[in-house]
């Protein structure tokens, strides 16, 4: 398009994003009004996308960084013909593929969910090194970001790791609008400093006027043809572009304009530009090698294995198998045992560093491109990246996160390192899986199984070494139990997983050498929990004790609890969990002091089964 055809199209964009919003009596046409020029110039002279075709391989990529926006984008995939004018407004409605922050899961062009600040430049991280290593393909990642998730710390991890691979066929554009919720940002218009900070990541910058066309053009083009590093457009604009009585206004934040049609006379009235997006260059989809048959690990009963080890090295096998899994680490892999897989598969792994809400985006970024990955790190570091984990599970995205050195029986290490949350946090996402495996062999196969699911999957694994108590012909289907002791006189069930089951075996021999016969279940698909063996287990022996090295809100007792929510009868019910702020002690002493351990599971036995004697 021509430099009038262009400054039509932003026009139309502008006015297509106010008559959504004040259609939906919500959103933020403000918003979407300063990057309407930065929109029109990339969808009509730069952007590569086959809208009939969004799983072209050849597609260029957009993420909607600023996913408040939303009416923007929604009036850019009317103009490209995407959706019609009807539809348009149907923006926040019930029903509506069109909501207030878009989604993969209602429309097949986004890449990824967006409305938590600072996400999308991390997913566009991802999307771009999946292009650069493992398609080998030419696409561009265009991510356009607001100023004010400049603030938050995820879009500098973003920003570093991008320099550092020079992934040069990632572009963000920074829509410097001044303005944020309530009031300027904390740079104002110093574009400057925007463009200080992406030069000092190593960068290729450029400073622009968001609002001239021709500029706008013109420093795409720079960016397609910079070589060697990301591209960072930083282009001042002004909110609420062309309209007077909100344009550079404060207070017009996420608001429909107050006089809709009086705005839409002002910007020039409604138009109906289509837009002939350019269609994407030719690209063989990605054919990753593998031999298409799983040889996992095998572990003799008795052994004493980690079950850390056989993660590392059933995700290799796994890795053999199939080309399409990739892994991530937060620069632990020689403690994760992620590393085992680098050494074999060194062109699909992908080290972060210590930044883990980029080893989380950078896997939702790669499962948006076909791959399985698995991002591992201790279990107590993906606290800090819990909200990319929340994200990707509205986006739909399937991604496998492995947690090690769980819970006090790391031992020495202290607090700080010992994932005690972790459990809660992941049955709490929609639609997870949770799997806490106790021996090798069925670690192994968790790790098998969790490729072949979908949403997020959570392993849970530990540091120390485990005796093998199952087979290696053994099958653990997700939502299953194990049953390892049982007789028609239990008294008491305990169900437990991990580590703690080792210690509940043990006080089952005790209570029983005391005449107490104990049942034991094995929990280690932790979410979704096997109700019916619990249910059962409730029926027989009326008593459930659970152990867990976890706190006790959101883990193996609440999950074992929620088996009853329905209105099935419930239990006595008792939980131990880790109550107390630990220290530095061997991993035995560990149990001991947060009365988890097999004298304490035997000392809440004894006292439960007592209590249910009736008189």
């Amino acid at each position: 398009m021509n430099t009038g055809e262009l400054v039509d199209l932003g026009q139309q964009l502008r006015v297509d994003s106010v008559r959504a919003s004040t259609a939906a009596g919500s959103g933020h046409p403000t918003s979407s009004m300063s990057a309407a020029d930065l929109m029109a110039v990339l969808l009509a002279n730069h952007l590569r996308y086959d809208f009939e075709r969004p799983a072209h391989p050849g597609n260029d990529r957009f993420v909607l960084s600023k996913g408040h926006a939303s009416p923007l984008l929604y009036s850019a995939y009317k103009a490209a013909g995407a959706i019609d004018d009807e539809e348009l407004l149907t923006f926040r409605k019930l029903g509506s593929r069109l909501e207030g922050h878009p989604t993969p899961q209602r429309l097949p062009w986004v890449e990824t969910a967006t409305g938590s600040l600072g996400q999308g430049l991390p997913v566009g991280v991802g999307i771009a090194l999946a292009g650069k290593r493992l398609d080998h393909t030419d696409y561009r990642v265009w991510v356009l970001c607001g100023d004010s998730e400049m603030a938050e710390g995820s879009v500098w991890e973003a920003a570093e790791h991008a320099g550092y691979e020079h992934l040069d066929n990632l572009v963000v554009i920074v829509d410097v609008n001044r303005l944020g919720q309530r009031g300027p940002t904390r740079h104002g218009h110093d574009i400057e400093a925007y463009a200080r900070r992406f030069h000092a990541f190593d960068w290729h910058t450029i400073e622009v006027d968001g609002h001239d066309v021709d500029a706008v053009d013109r420093a795409y083009g720079e960016a397609l043809s910079t070589r060697g590093q990301p591209t960072a457009i930083i282009a001042r604009t002004l909110k609420g572009k062309g309209v007077e009585a909100v344009e550079n206004r404060e207070g017009q934040h996420g608001k429909p304009l107050p006089e809709a049609e009086d705005a839409i006379e002002e910007l020039g009235g409604r138009r109906d530009v289509r837009v002939r997006v350019h269609e994407p260059e030719d690209a063989p989809a990605p054919q990753p090698a593998g031999t298409g048959r799983v040889e996992l690990p095998r572990y003799e009963v008795g052994d004493e294995v980690a079950t850390r080890n056989a993660f590392g090295e059933a995700l290799t096998a796994l890795g053999t198998a199939r080309g399409d899994v990739v892994a991530l680490d937060g620069e632990v892999g020689d403690s994760t045992r992620a590393e085992f897989f680098a050494k074999e598969h060194p062109e699909r792994y992908f080290e972060c560093y210590i930044a883990e809400q980029q080893m989380v985006a950078a896997a939702v970024g790669l499962a948006a491109r076909g791959r399985v990955p698995f991002a591992t790190t201790f279990a107590a570091f993906l606290t800090r990246a819990y909200d990319f984990v929340r994200m990707a599970s509205i986006s739909g995205s399937g991604i496998n996160l492995v947690g090690s050195h769980a819970g006090v029986a790391i031992g020495q290490d202290g607090p700080s390192q010992m994932g005690l949350e972790d459990l809660a946090m992941m049955r709490a996402i929609h639609g997870s899986t949770v799997l806490y495996p106790c021996d090798a062999n069925q670690a192994a196969h968790l790790v098998a199984e969790m490729a072949a699911l979908e949403g997020i999957r959570y392993l849970r694994t530990s540091r120390g070494e485990s005796k093998v108590i199952y087979g290696p012909e053994e099958e653990f289907p997700v939502g299953g139990s194990k049953v390892l002791r049982s007789s028609d006189q239990d008294r008491l069930t305990v169900v437990a997983a991990g580590v703690t089951l080792y210690e509940a075996l043990a006080a089952a021999d005790t209570l029983a050498a005391e005449g107490i016969p104990v049942r034991v279940i094995d929990l280690y698909s932790v979410k979704p929990v096997d109700r019916e063996t619990l249910r059962r287990a409730a029926e027989d022996t009326g008593c459930l004790l659970t152990v867990e090295d976890h706190r006790r809100e959101g883990g193996i007792g609440d999950a074992v609890a929620d088996a009853f929510g329905d209105g099935a009868p419930v239990p006595r019910l008792v939980r131990l969990a880790v109550g107390t702020m630990p220290g530095s002690a061997t991993p035995a002493e560990e149990l001991e002091a947060a009365g988890i351990d097999a004298a304490s599971v035997a000392a809440a036995g004894r006292l439960l089964v007592e209590q249910a004697i009736v008189p």
